[in-house]
C-alpha cells in the first residue's frame, strides 16, 4: 500500500523528485492557469511578450486562430529543448503547449468577460500567466518559446529565466505599436512587467530543485 502511494504520488517522501502523477497534475494545472490568464489578456484586447505575443499580433493583425499560431509558433523551439534540456523536458513542454492552446480556445466557449478594466486585465492575467509558468517550471516544463531560451539560459549561465524573458517581452511589446493603440500596449506592458518579475522573484534553480 505505501509502495503505491509512493508511486503515484500520494505520499511521495522524497524532496528533490516528483513522482508521474505529480508531473501530470503540475502540467495540467500549470496549463489551465496560463490558458485561464491568457484569456484575461484577449477579454481586454491586451498582447503578452514570448511566442504567446507574436501569437496575439497575428490574431490581432490577420484574424488568425490564436490557439493554433500559438503552438505553431513554438515547433521550432523544440529542437533546441531536445538537444539542451533533454526528452522529458521536450515531452512535457509540447503537451503543456498543447494544452494551452486548445483550453485558451475553449474559454471563450465555457464563460465570457463582459466588462473589464484593461490595467485590471493585465494585472490578473500576469499573475495567472506567472502562476501557470511557475507550476511548469518546477515541472520541469515550459510553455516553449523562450520559456525553452530562458531556462537554458538559467541553467547554462545563471542568468535568472525572468529577466530573459522580459527583455525579449519588451522588444515583442514595442512590435505591437503597429498593430494596437498606444494605450493598449502599455496595460500590455504593465502584464508583461507583473508576469515575468514574478517568474524572477519565485523561480530560483538553487532554491527548488525537484526533478
Amino acid at each position: 500500500m505505501a509502495q503505491a502511494s509512493s508511486v503515484f504520488g500520494l505520499w511521495n517522501t522524497s524532496p528533490t523528485r516528483h513522482t508521474a502523477v505529480e508531473d501530470v497534475q503540475g502540467v495540467f494545472s500549470g496549463s489551465f492557469v496560463a490558458a485561464l490568464g491568457l484569456y484575461f489578456l484577449a477579454s481586454a484586447g491586451l498582447l503578452t511578450g514570448s511566442t504567446a505575443g507574436i501569437a496575439f499580433l497575428l490574431h490581432y493583425a490577420m484574424g488568425v486562430n490564436f490557439g493554433l499560431t500559438f503552438f505553431l509558433l513554438n515547433l521550432p523551439f523544440f529542437y533546441l529543448s531536445m538537444k539542451r534540456l533533454g526528452r522529458a523536458f521536450t515531452l512535457k513542454t509540447f503537451i503543456a503547449i498543447a494544452l494551452t492552446s486548445v483550453l485558451t480556445d475553449m474559454q471563450s466557449r465555457l464563460f465570457e468577460i463582459g466588462l473589464i478594466h484593461p490595467g485590471w486585465a493585465a494585472l490578473i492575467g500576469g499573475l495567472l500567466l506567472g502562476y501557470g509558468l511557475l507550476a511548469l517550471y518546477r515541472h520541469r516544463a515550459s510553455l516553449g518559446g523562450v520559456g525553452i531560451l530562458g531556462i537554458y539560459l538559467q541553467e547554462r549561465f545563471g542568468i535568472r529565466a525572468g529577466l530573459v524573458q522580459l527583455a525579449i517581452d519588451m522588444v515583442v511589446l514595442a512590435a505591437a505599436f503597429f498593430v494596437t493603440t498606444p494605450a493598449v500596449v502599455m496595460w500590455s506592458v504593465l502584464g508583461a512587467v507583473v508576469l515575468n518579475l514574478f517568474v524572477a522573484i519565485n523561480h530560483r534553480a538553487d532554491r527548488y530543485i525537484a526533478l
